[in-house]
């Protein structure tokens, strides 16, 4: 298969970043008497998932000036992450709970971030030109656009700054049903115009039927490859498509697959069994740190995808959205594992 060159340079995440609020164990917020505090966010996720794989990763965000903003703050820099670049000001810290599924009971999340202080903040807040230079990559997510026609200003101030860098998009569709009904939107367009810009696609073909308008089938590789063979038509800066597939058993039994498509090659991996499952949340950002880390090494199509889903596999075993593996614990990965390394 065809390898890229590997890219040198710091990756920039640009997103929000929530406190996750969920009760102990596996149960509903009405048994509740406590609640345990994460720090996440799509795209702190990843900037974590690669500053813990050795890569530079800084984070372009706005915090609350407060003890949750501080928090937030402390547990990215805690991480390895590059947080000269997160802004402070006034506000709140938008929030999110999950009640964790067990057994045949799926998880469930309700989002509290309306009127956060990133959601409400101006362009004008980041150092995009700063965090940028000599940046290998810049990650953001269909999230940013979700929260508002604010989110829609501040993904399109990242691209365009992006842009005038000359330095390319990974863009994760990440999308957010339950924020884009939540206004007068149109997800179809705006994403569309945010994707066209992206070198790095992380999505699959529900994604890109949303992008395109028309329906593709994800039952089997040829019919997945037309999704994205379509995508590369559409979007002519498009480079490299990468995808999960899930197929849920029980909230503690997942079958997982992962795809990556490049213009040139292409590579499916088999399914795994994902058993035990301690935290679902942010494996499909560290599916994108997987992915990204091969990327930025000039890996190909194949160890892309089979990067991608080992770094995903492990994180399901961590609670938390982060996914804090190192290089050392990722090449020790066996999807058989359980061993004591001694």
């Amino acid at each position: 298969m065809a390898r890229a060159m590997s890219k040198a340079g710091a990756v920039v995440c640009f997103g929000e970043m929530l406190l996750r609020l969920s009760p102990p164990g596996v149960r509903m917020i009405v048994q509740a008497q406590a609640l345990e505090m994460a720090v996440g966010g799509a795209e702190a996720n990843v900037a974590a998932g690669l500053a813990s794989l050795g890569h530079e990763a800084r984070m372009v965000t706005l915090l609350p000036a407060s003890p949750l903003g501080d928090k937030a703050r402390s547990e990215l820099g805690a991480a390895g992450v590059d947080i000269r670049y997160v802004a402070r000001g006034p506000g709140r810290m938008g929030l999110y709970f999950l009640e964790p599924g067990a057994g045949l009971r799926p998880s469930s999340i309700t989002y509290d971030r309306t009127g956060s202080a990133f959601a409400q903040c101006d362009a004008g807040a980041f150092d995009f030109a700063g965090a940028l230079e000599g940046a290998a990559l810049l990650h953001l997510s269909g999230i940013t656009p979700a929260l508002g026609p604010n989110g829609v200003a501040l993904a399109r101030a990242a691209v365009a700054a992006a842009q005038a860098a000359d330095v390319p998009i990974c863009f994760d569709g990440n999308y957010r049903a339950l924020l884009w009904d939540a206004w007068d939107s149109d997800p179809r367009a705006i994403l569309t115009e945010l994707v066209a810009a992206a070198t790095v696609l992380i999505g699959n073909h529900r994604d890109i039927s949303l992008l395109l308008g028309k329906a593709f089938s994800g039952d089997g590789a040829e019919r997945r490859r037309e999704a994205v063979d379509a995508a590369f038509a559409a979007f002519p800066n498009l480079e490299l498509v990468a995808s999960t597939a899930r197929h849920v058993v029980s909230s503690d039994h997942h079958r997982i697959a992962a795809r990556v498509d490049t213009r040139a090659s292409k590579h499916q991996t088999a399914e795994i069994d994902v058993t035990g499952i301690v935290d679902r949340i942010g494996t499909g950002d560290a599916f994108a740190t997987g992915v990204l880390h091969q990327y930025l090494q000039g890996g190909d199509a194949q160890a892309m995808a089979e990067t991608g889903l080992a770094l995903a596999a492990l994180k399901h075993s961590l609670p938390g959205d982060m996914c804090l593996i190192g290089a050392g614990e990722l090449a020790a990965f066996s999807s058989a594992g359980g061993d004591v390394r001694r």
